[in-house]
């Protein structure tokens, strides 16, 4: 039976991951893989988060499962984190998934059951899983132009113009903040502007919010996704915690689907429900208990956000750092986008020759389309890689 299997390309991120590893030199600077770091390259656990595992560990008293779609103090909590008060609880239905890749797959399952007609139309480009998943669904799809090549910015009145040959029913899948692979964000008015087209075609927004808070703040990175939810009669959201708690090994993903009437929602629940039972029956708790913890009591919620605000403004500081020494190093403001940017990712505009020479000769290593992990820098990199930088496109 196997034998008639086709082989698979590799992951390209988990493929750099390895050539990492295997590479002995000591001055070898990891860019690659989405992984938050501090400066000392460490992933640390946050400390509300550690605090709350430490009185789950003290309180918890079975492992009995959950409910198919999971805790609802998590499903509670979340909705109030990524919504706010945009949308009546009572058109909102939920479930716990396996990371947000595992909510993004779930919602995938229910477009393919609930119109199995519909186009789901993309940014080009976008995090890879996205169109990987939608392929091995069989899910027809269509993409839009997103960034210019030349600015490194959205090319915005492109991707309107590609937008407009959305059709009715079809669904269009947005990156909620912190563009993956780009760092380009759409601004408040673009936002406004893409509510209205989407709207004018009877379209259904699809929100994969996974760096919430990474940006210009919780509230602020929300923004797109509350005016969105506060429009359409029906939306489907995946927020992630992996990034914005650090909870990354244990898989703690959400889907949120906003239905036009609480009987609609009923249905909804329904399949959500089943989808789970299908898939993985029970979700993983013990990230979002967790993060339940954390957002449920004031002091927890408090520190956490305190850290994640240092975590946001570090990230910042790393790219205001580059930025600067790569005008000074370039002799040119080619680079400056990057300080605009938000998130843990942009893309340097290199060629897939330039990145390699990067790792061949410099043992810096980043994604060939020139993504690179801004939480991967600090201060004392900086330098190195923009120097590095200037040497491969003279």
């Amino acid at each position: 039976m196997f034998e008639t299997l086709k082989e698979q390309a590799p992951d390209k991120i988990m493929l750099l991951a390895g050539l990492y590893r295997a590479d002995e030199r000591d001055t070898k600077i990891d860019l690659g893989v989405g992984v938050y770091k501090d400066a000392k390259g460490n992933t640390p656990i946050m400390r509300a988060v550690k605090t709350a595992e430490k009185q789950l560990w003290e309180q918890e008293t079975t492992k009995k499962y959950v409910a198919l779609i999971g805790d609802g103090g998590f499903h509670s909590t979340m909705a109030d984190l990524v919504l706010g008060d945009a949308v009546a609880r009572d058109r909102l239905a939920f479930a716990a998934t396996p990371g947000g890749t595992g909510a993004i797959r779930q919602i995938l399952e229910l477009i393919k059951a609930a119109s199995p007609e519909a186009t789901i139309w993309m940014s080009n480009p976008t995090w890879p899983n996205h169109p990987a998943m939608i392929k091995n669904l069989g899910i027809p799809s269509q993409t839009y132009s997103y960034l210019d090549p030349q600015t490194q910015e959205v090319s915005f009145d492109t991707m309107m113009a590609d937008l407009d040959g959305v059709k009715a029913g079809d669904v269009v899948l947005l990156h909620g903040c912190c563009h993956n692979p780009t760092g380009a964000n759409l601004n408040k008015e673009q936002w406004g502007a893409v509510a209205d087209l989407i709207e004018a075609k009877g379209a259904v927004p699809f929100i994969d919010i996974a760096y919430q808070g990474f940006g210009d703040g919780l509230s602020d990175d929300a923004y797109g996704t509350r005016l969105l939810a506060a429009r359409f009669p029906e939306m489907l959201i995946a927020a992630s915690c992996s990034k914005n708690f650090g909870v990354y090994r244990e898989r703690t993903g959400l889907v949120i689907a906003i239905s036009a009437t609480p009987k609609a929602t009923k249905l909804t629940q329904g399949m959500l429900s089943s989808l789970n039972r299908l898939n993985f029956s029970f979700p993983p708790d013990h990230g979002a208990r967790l993060v339940t913890m954390v957002l449920s009591d004031d002091t927890l919620r408090t520190e956490w956000q305190t850290e994640l605000e240092d975590v946001r403004t570090g990230m910042l500081k790393l790219r205001q750092q580059l930025a600067d020494t790569l005008r000074q190093d370039t002799n040119s403001d080619r680079f400056d986008f990057v300080a605009n940017h938000r998130g843990m990712f942009s893309r340097l505009g290199l060629s897939p020759e330039q990145v390699e020479r990067l790792r061949t000769e410099y043992a810096i290593y980043m994604i060939g389309d020139s993504r690179f992990n801004v939480a991967g820098l600090n201060s004392t990199t900086v330098p190195v890689i923009s120097k590095a930088i200037a040497d491969v496109i003279r």
